[in-house]
């Protein structure tokens, strides 16, 4: 018991202190609440970086996007973790290749994992319906609220279409590029007051 209470706590802080780490090339909290406006261009300007790396690692891409109905964009989620895990990152919807709002994600996870990295998350509404559920609801969860398909990329860049039947399509780019086979099972998604 006394060594289980020991790896839980000590857990929890390494997971703490990795995603202390790893926002350190973030703006800080007290930073970015000071000046509203400055963190909105720092959104902005992130995810029209994500939308053009996403254009190179996947030139069709670019039609999908002009496509969808809506374009949420997370240019930068933190996730860390030691046995159990978090991520948290900051975005907008795009609407028309405008920002309607800002949003903000977060998840965690229980399993094995060791270490933090970036990434950026791309959700693309495919239909109407699907934008305005995600924009009427209060808090909007992948599995719960929507079902997502997470887009396979081939070597050349080309889109796996097979996945192309959901409502709400997905992107994950890290550093190294496209990541498939990946779960957003139990992200959730909140409104920020930006």
């Amino acid at each position: 018991m006394v060594r289980r209470d020991f790896i839980l706590r000590a857990t929890g802080v390494l997971a703490v202190t990795g995603l202390t780490i790893t926002g350190c090339t973030t703006t800080s909290p007290s930073d970015a609440n000071a000046d509203p406006g400055k963190r909105r261009r720092e959104i902005d300007t992130g995810i029209d970086t994500t939308l053009s790396r996403l254009y190179t690692a996947a030139p069709h891409a670019r039609e999908l996007v002009a496509k969808a109905s809506g374009v949420l964009v997370f240019p930068s989620v933190l996730a860390a973790g030691l046995w159990i895990g978090g991520q948290y990152g900051e975005g907008a919807l795009r609407i028309a290749n405008r920002t309607e709002a800002y949003y903000s994600t977060a998840s965690a996870s229980i399993g094995l994992q060791i270490g933090a990295q970036s990434k950026a998350l791309i959700f693309l509404f495919m239909t109407q319906d699907a934008l305005n559920k995600f924009r009427n609801s209060k808090g909007w969860a992948v599995g719960a609220d929507a079902s997502v398909a997470v887009l396979k990329i081939g070597a050349n860049g080309d889109i796996d279409t097979t996945s192309l039947t959901s409502s709400v399509l997905a992107f994950v780019l890290t550093n190294s590029g496209l990541m498939a086979n990946l779960t957003l099972e139990g992200t959730k998604v909140t409104r920020l007051n930006l």
